[in-house]
């Protein structure tokens, strides 16, 4: 009779064991479902919002070894994220447009790299630079561009911030377009309409395209 005992509980623990890691594989899986549940009820709790998708695109962009080039710079206005940057040939730029729109949530993408070989980077870096001070030292003397942000990324312009009318916002763009080097000039300043403009509430100078 304990004989018997003994292998009886052999048996039963001969069949735990073999379970065993079917329960673990088992667990395992339930865990990751519920893992990736809370992630999207986090998201969703949290909201899909233009920074949320910056940062989303620029963790995406930068884990792709196709993009290669210096850092791009992620921008999102109502889900349209804008690339800007220097990528080191036309196979990157392509490639950081098509990681971008794989992204959730990103309604189109504009595409505003500019491919400059490594080995000429260095010149071009040091013009955008150049430009830039120029343009701000133009700004600089009139009263109402003071404050206007200047950048550069391959000789395009882009001037962001803040401007009293639209003539102001139209004489910023003539003062930065008529520096030395300059391709073109992305205006993204706002401003607050007068009474005359028959707009309500602050638009910028690319709006009034529309």
């Amino acid at each position: 009779m304990p004989c018997s005992r003994i292998f009886g509980a052999l048996v039963f623990a001969a069949v735990a064991i073999a379970a065993a890691p079917t329960n673990v594989a088992s667990q395992t899986t339930t865990d990751k479902v519920e893992w990736k549940a809370r992630a999207a009820a986090q998201d969703a709790k949290i909201g899909i919002s233009d920074s949320w998708l910056s940062a989303k695109t620029k963790v995406a962009l930068y884990a792709d070894e196709r993009v290669e080039g210096g850092p791009v710079s992620v921008e999102t206005v109502n889900g349209t994220v804008t690339l800007r940057g220097k990528v080191d040939s036309d196979g990157a730029k392509v490639a950081a447009a098509s990681v971008t729109q794989a992204v959730d949530g990103v309604k189109s993408v504009r595409n505003d790299l500019q491919v400059v070989p490594p080995g000429d980077r260095k010149a071009v870096d040091t013009s955008d630079k150049g430009i830039t001070r120029q343009i701000e030292g133009r700004l600089s003397k009139d009263a109402q561009l003071k404050k206007v942000d200047v950048r550069t990324d391959g000789g395009v312009v882009i001037l962001t911030g803040a401007v009293p009318s639209i003539g102001a916002s139209a004489r910023a763009s003539e003062l930065a377009r008529g520096v030395p080097g300059v391709r073109s000039v992305k205006n993204a300043l706002t401003y607050e309409p007068g009474p005359m403009d028959g707009i309500v509430g602050p638009r910028t100078a690319s709006a009034l395209k529309e």
